[in-house]
């Protein structure tokens, strides 16, 4: 009933009854507990067991002041496993993009405004050490779905911990079950992978290996993917209290990019990559692509030292050959990583009367990006056009405290932050460079709270400010102008919230309350040979609420139906400018560019007698603004996916056998807008109906 009553509102104009309907479903739940609140607690999975990362916590998902979403490695399997992109679509307040296989862009509660491509605004770690390098920049479409034991997601500002943001930050937990897993997978558009890993343990020393190769010819002209990726971790118990961790990979990534096309090309022929115009060529005469080989290792040592004390230290390198045959240019880039975390902890418990624990540290990180930009002769080099040096040094110490008396928790954060770019064009002998720009002494402070009302619900409430510096690839864009005028965006959170677990942890619910100020939004444009710049926008007001539930609705051993979980993911999105002129232009008012106003999923997961099962997704995405005049916007649309498999025990071995469908209902949509684009080629069509088939074994 909950579920039919947040559709009929999804899909009528009153979005703002939603924030009402949230609110009672909030009282529905709170009645519905203290009427269990005595009831013995059922062996069905619950969050509330789960103890997250966040923060550095060490507290259960529950308890965490913040508003944190995770998933297992059940969930990480429910699509095709190639994709990151419909597994993160279930996340309330999160929208991940795809304009061609390969090509990720990540949005948390509108960090998408910034990311015309890749991964910004939005800080990314890997079992403790950053993804995200000092120029802001995530590759995040080298990591490999198989290889993860979990993703925690943390929605809203978190400067105070892990430095430069405003969308939040993403924790990859990697997979140390030991066994031997082997799977192949192919469906539509010549899409085929293959992954292969092994993992041992001993009582000292755990070692794992993977392999895994992904390809794809793509729905579009000039959208094909070639992913290889080579992974090791191992992990050395030096004593009792003393580990070291060594985790890397060398991934080798190349896909195609279409561009974008207009609404007349996408509704006649949807296959169509970026045409020529006038006497600018498209994407197939300059074979547009990204060519990516990436080498990443990094050494953690984690030790208690004393009693109540202990300490985690990461260091990390890696280097990138970057490719770009665009449009209007061929860019080659080299850049080096060299990047160190250290965070200590004090640790007081006195059991449920008194628990205090404090981090301190800090994270340092430097980059080196040799960067020669050429014609682009029909996807070949051309005569060089210049040749830049940037180098960038990004730093932040922070302090945390957590305090946990009764039922109430208590955390209160703060970051100083330093960024620096220093610029040289090494083919202008004009002696103007180095070009230096500083963003420096910013502090973000945090403060949460949590009280818990009974036993498996829990209040929570935070002030966050967060702030993001302007990214190397917005500094210095494909129009190749270095832009030293650009501010770092920053901004004030206030979010409140309830969640927790009823009848019996049967019911499992998040929903919370947000309202973000950000300061000098940076925003994207596009001249007319489509090259990008970015501009500060004055400010966005971006409120919202968001709510998960997930009912356990069956949970049998006997049975044709053994077990039947339902659940909900909702966003509901009203953001707009504020105050934002462009010469004679007022957008102020205006609808955020990039962000749909609503976005529900839902999904059902049934598992059959004789192990048969079957997932279904249904997401309904509302239509998004596609320029700041919000003169032009995308449809909404409705998205159908479908996975059925069987699982077979043979002896030892585990065998899997699965087959899906995603698009079901054939829909026209394009899952990567290219905003404010000129020309009207906002847009990228995503695949029509689509399948595949898989096989996956572990030993």
């Amino acid at each position: 009933m909950m579920l039919c009553l947040r559709r009929t509102l999804v899909h009528s104009n009153q979005y703002s009854a939603n924030y009402s309907l949230v609110v009672c479903l909030l009282l529905c739940s709170i009645m519905c507990t203290a009427q269990n609140n005595n009831a013995t607690s059922s062996d069905t999975a619950s969050l509330n067991a789960v103890t997250v990362t966040a923060f550095a916590s060490g507290l259960k998902w529950k308890d965490v002041p913040a508003s944190v979403a995770l998933l297992n490695k059940q969930q990480l399997m429910r699509y095709d496993g190639t994709s990151m992109v419909p597994l993160l679509n279930t996340i309330a307040g999160v929208r991940m993009e795809e304009r061609s296989p390969g090509s990720y862009r990540l949005s948390m509660r509108g960090s998408l405004l910034r990311s015309p491509f890749g991964v910004r605004n939005v800080k990314i770690y890997m079992d403790d050490v950053p993804l995200t390098d000092a120029t802001g920049n995530t590759y995040l479409n080298l990591i490999d779905l198989n290889e993860l034991s979990s993703i925690e997601i943390i929605k809203g500002p978190s400067s105070s911990f892990y430095g430069a943001n405003t969308g939040g930050a993403v924790i990859l937990n990697t997979d140390d079950k030991r066994g031997i897993d082997a799977g192949l997978s192919g469906g539509s558009y010549g899409l085929f992978k293959e992954y292969v890993s092994i993992k041992e343990h001993t009582d000292k020393l755990f070692f794992g290996l993977q392999q895994s190769h992904t390809q794809s010819d793509g729905y579009r002209q000039q959208s094909a993917l070639r992913k290889d990726i080579v992974q090791g971790k191992f992990n050395w118990k030096l004593n009792k209290t003393s580990s070291l961790l060594f985790l890397g990979f060398y991934a080798n990534l190349h896909y195609e990019t279409p561009g974008g096309i207009t609404q007349k090309q996408m509704d006649s022929l949807p296959t169509l990559a970026r045409q020529p115009s006038g006497s600018t060529p498209g994407a197939v005469e300059q074979n547009a692509g990204v060519y990516n080989k990436t080498y990443f290792g990094a050494v953690t040592f984690r030790s208690a030292f004393a009693k109540h004390f202990n300490n985690t230290t990461s260091f990390v390198f890696n280097h990138t050959d970057f490719k770009n045959p665009f449009i209007t240019n061929y860019e080659k880039r080299k850049e080096f990583n060299y990047s160190g975390r250290t965070d200590f902890q004090y640790t007081i418990n006195k059991g449920n009367s008194f628990t205090l624990k404090t981090n301190a540290g800090g994270e340092l990180q430097y980059n080196n990006s040799y960067i020669r930009v050429y014609d682009n002769n029909g996807g070949t080099l051309g005569d060089n056009q210049y040749k830049d040096r940037v180098y960038t040094t990004q730093y932040f110490l922070f302090a945390q405290v957590n305090i946990t008396t009764g039922k109430w928790l208590f955390q209160a954060g703060l970051s100083n932050n330093n960024l620096q770019y220093k610029y040289s064009r090494l083919t202008d002998s004009s002696g103007v460079y180095p070009i230096t720009k500083k963003t420096g002494n910013t502090v973000s402070p945090r403060v949460g709270i949590t009280y818990s009302i009974i036993k498996n619900v829990s209040l929570y409430a935070v002030a966050a400010k967060g702030f993001s510096p302007p990214t190397l690839a917005e500094v210095l864009p494909s129009s190749g102008l270095f832009t030293n005028t650009l501010q770092a965006e920053y901004g004030w959170n206030y979010e409140a919230g309830i969640k927790g677990s009823v009848v019996n942890n049967k019911l499992q619910y998040n929903a919370s309350f947000y309202y973000f100020a950000l300061k000098d939004a940076i925003v994207r444009r596009v001249d007319d040979n489509g090259n990008e710049y970015f501009v500060n926008a004055g400010g966005t007001i971006q409120k919202g609420a968001e709510l998960w539930m997930n009912a356990n609705i069956i949970n049998a051993h006997q049975g044709f139906v053994q077990s039947l979980n339902i659940w909900n993911s909702f966003s509901y999105q009203p953001y707009k400018f504020d105050s934002y002129k462009s010469g004679s232009n007022d957008y102020s008012g205006n609808k955020l560019t990039g962000v749909p106003r609503a976005i529900d999923v839902s999904g059902v997961d049934v598992k059959f007698m004789h192990d048969y099962y079957t997932n279904i997704t249904f997401n309904y995405t509302s239509s998004i603004s596609l320029d700041d005049a919000s003169t032009v916007s995308a449809k909404p649309y409705h998205l159908l996916q479908l996975k059925m498999g069987k699982d077979f025990l043979l002896h030892k071995m585990k065998l899997k056998i699965f087959a899906g469908a995603d698009n079901l209902l054939n829909e026209g949509y394009s899952l990567g807008n290219d905003i404010n684009a000129f020309g009207g080629r906002y847009f990228n069509p995503a695949p029509v109906r689509n399948y595949y088939v898989g096989i996956a074994i572990n030993l």
